[in-house]
């Protein structure tokens, strides 16, 4: 199984926003803008492994500004973590009004998915070797994002997230009287 890096996992997606993608403002409504999401992440995901994955968990998606009807939208996603059969996709959504020349982000994500093998099991998956600066970064927090994701769906305890404790407390203590 080689390793392979963020750029191996890159996708980039557009669509053109239509009246039936928009909600009664004229604004991409979010679930669709979800939908797109998940297709885009996915992709990232299965380049990364080369099998097919199902989505694990979505973390927080704030909107930031609205992509309107007649605007293009662009997802950027690629792979900025891979654990034992899971994946942590990074995403970030762009609306752009190709007439007033304006290109503006929306909406930025992470997204976890398993690999699965052809019983439909998890199954291992590759090392993700980040190459720049941003991407070490990013590859970094991924551990804690995970740690915060596990605690949240109840598969982990908090007094188990090492990684999140060191952020709190200092030399092991855990703030707990003696």
């Amino acid at each position: 199984m080689s390793q392979k890096t963020p750029h191996d996992t890159l996708n980039v997606m557009s669509e053109l926003v239509l009246p039936n993608d928009t909600n009664t403002l004229g604004n991409l409504m979010g679930g669709r803008l979800m939908h797109w999401m998940d297709i885009a992440a996915a992709i990232s995901a299965m380049r990364h492994c080369n099998t097919p994955v199902v989505t694990a968990s979505v973390d927080n998606v704030s909107f930031n500004a609205p992509i309107k009807l007649g605007n293009l939208l662009t997802i950027e996603s690629k792979v900025t973590r891979a654990f034992n059969s899971s994946m942590e996709v990074h995403l970030r959504v762009f609306g752009e009004d190709l007439q007033a020349r304006t290109r503006y982000c929306t909406n930025e994500a992470y997204l976890t998915f398993v690999s699965l093998d052809s019983n439909g099991k998890p199954q291992k998956v590759p090392d993700l070797a980040p190459q720049t600066e941003v991407e070490k970064k990013i590859w970094e927090g991924a551990l804690r994002r995970r740690q915060v994701r596990l605690i949240l769906g109840g598969k982990m305890k908090p007094e188990d997230a090492g990684e999140l404790k060191s952020l709190f407390f200092k030399n092991g203590e855990d703030g707990k009287a003696q």
